[in-house]
């Protein structure tokens, strides 16, 4: 399992019912979503066509080998302060979503972690064919906010794409992420990770309706 194609989602059955979702809801015009947590083996092809993609070279993995990225996520489902997860619409995998503990994070050096705070990372993949895209990315960040502050019951979630994703900003904003300051994460060189320095824009959401607003539409 290290092909670079992404398989049909559709030759999975596990992806529209037989993995059991950690949050699962309609979103209007859309569909339902389910959110997965990834399993390293089986995602593996989804996973390695969405990160080495040319459209998600912010994501840090372009040039990766199949082994790489599955070595990246076997390690990430190896923690207890990282996690990684799919969304599946309509049971195709739509968008990987991951989260971690500042405190535990480079990020954290970065910025003052409040207590209760989480750290996201989401990667949209490639609509396919025949989807309403009017709402598509903001419909998928939706399900997982409302998994995140809800189910998980965090006050506030903090995004930090790099400073030159332009596209991934202006999706946090619509979504009613406040922006904070642009930060350089520190450079991490450990034997089963690397990380280069990165030039960040930290965003915030708060679970709060009178600190963050309504949440907008795409």
């Amino acid at each position: 399992m290290t092909s670079s194609e992404v398989l049909p989602a559709t030759a999975d059955e596990a992806y529209r019912s037989g993995r059991e979702a950690v949050h699962e809801e309609v979103v209007e015009s859309l569909g339902t979503v389910r959110v997965l947590p990834v399993d390293p083996e089986a995602d593996l092809d989804v996973l390695h066509g969405w990160v080495t993609a040319e459209r998600a070279r912010f994501w840090g993995m372009a040039g990766f080998t199949g082994q790489q990225v599955l070595d990246t996520y076997r390690l990430i489902d190896s923690l207890d302060t990282h996690h990684a997860y799919l969304a599946v619409l309509d049971g195709e995998p739509a968008a990987l979503f991951q989260t971690y503990e500042p405190t535990a994070d480079r990020v954290g050096e970065c910025y003052d972690v409040l207590p209760g705070d989480i750290g996201v990372h989401l990667l949209i993949g490639p609509a396919r064919d025949g989807v309403n895209r009017e709402g598509y990315s903001s419909g998928l960040l939706g399900a997982f906010a409302a998994y995140v502050l809800g189910t998980l019951d965090r006050p506030r979630v903090v995004a930090e794409p790099d400073a030159r994703n332009e596209r991934a900003i202006a999706r946090l904003t619509r979504q009613g992420f406040v922006l904070g300051e642009v930060v350089v994460l520190p450079e991490i060189d450990l034997p089963e990770v690397y990380l280069p320095e990165k030039k960040a824009q930290l965003a915030f959401l708060n679970r709060d309706p009178a600190v963050r607003g309504d949440r907008p539409t795409d």
